[in-house]
């Protein structure tokens, strides 16, 4: 069985993870643009993480076997510091129609402050000129209103709700979420948001039409390979299989593949993968035997022939 799992961070993550989810079957993620932990001090530390999740991690997961797309925003948190946000948007458009990127994301509210709402307000009017998905990421606290208000808000933008994720719901949300036509993504941690038992359940409940799975795995506590666990425990606990594919697999797909940047063709017939190559000089090994498939002859794959200054905004 194939997985996506359409939202993990892996600039925080090891090879060693890149290793085990491709072992579980994952063929494809989504990394989006993400908070660092502690707050980003200037517009060019924002450009070089930019830089990182659409040139270096793309090559990283090639490496493994596993096709990289991500996600170009300005978060929730930071967008409540007025001057970077506007400097952030400024150089935005540049990285928002890179090869691979699927949406614009992960953006929405946290505290659901005033400049929160600015921000999230102007990305979504981005989103509309380039016509590309959305990701949303939903407060931690008053999660219920911060969902419904940030649907509201879209509308209202005139977004079409079917190129549209809501993600990290949970019970309480993923009602309004389908009835209003939006897609419900949900988030399992080991211990908060969704675990897997739980979704096992809301899929029996709202069944698998536009919601899917995904893992969210930063630097926190996480699990990078909660989407294909919970995979196997649905099918384990009885789920159709065909609802399995589409909670793991398909949604995902049919969503960002809007972006017209994700396609399952991508990893149905994939390049060799030959861990000699090398990305601005650096390969993913530390002294270990390259792992060379039949066909590899160290020839530089097209990401990989990438030089970071290509991927650098003009």
């Amino acid at each position: 069985m194939m997985f996506i799992d359409p939202h993990i961070h892996m600039n925080a993550r090891t090879t060693d993870d890149y290793e085990a989810m491709a072992a579980a079957g994952v063929v494809a993620v989504i990394e989006p643009a993400f908070w660092l932990g502690q707050p980003r001090t200037s517009v060019d530390t924002y450009i070089d993480y930019l830089s990182t999740i659409v040139g270096w991690e793309r090559f990283r997961a090639s490496q493994f076997g596993i096709r990289h797309y991500c996600t170009i925003g300005l978060n929730s948190k930071e967008a409540n510091n007025e001057g970077l946000a506007e400097a952030v948007m400024e150089v935005l458009p540049r990285f928002a129609t890179k090869e691979g990127v699927v949406a614009i994301g992960e953006i929405g509210y946290d505290e659901q402050t005033a400049l929160e709402d600015k921000y999230f307000r102007a990305q979504l009017e981005l989103a509309k000129a380039l016509d590309m998905p959305v990701m949303i990421h939903t407060p931690h606290r008053d999660k219920t209103k911060g969902t419904s208000r940030s649907m509201d808000v879209c509308i209202e933008h005139g977004l079409d709700p079917s190129q549209v994720v809501v993600d990290h719901n949970n019970e309480e949300t993923v009602r309004e979420v389908l009835d209003r036509g939006f897609w419900a993504g949900f988030t399992l941690y080991p211990q908060t948001k969704m675990g897997s038992e739980r979704m096992v359940d809301v899929v029996r409940r709202f069944g698998s039409e536009r919601v899917f799975i995904d893992s969210s795995a930063d630097w926190g506590k996480s699990d990078p390979l909660a989407v294909p666990k919970t995979g196997r425990l649905m099918l384990a606990r009885g789920i159709d299989p065909e609802d399995v594919r589409k909670v793991c697999y398909s949604n995902a797909l049919a969503v960002y593949s809007q972006s017209g940047q994700i396609s399952e063709s991508d990893w149905l017939s994939p390049a060799p993968i030959d861990q000699r190559t090398l990305y601005e000089g650096n390969s993913v090994l530390r002294g270990q035997s390259p792992r060379i498939d039949d066909g590899g002859a160290g020839d530089a794959s097209p990401v990989a022939a990438m030089s970071e200054r290509d991927l650098l905004i003009e």
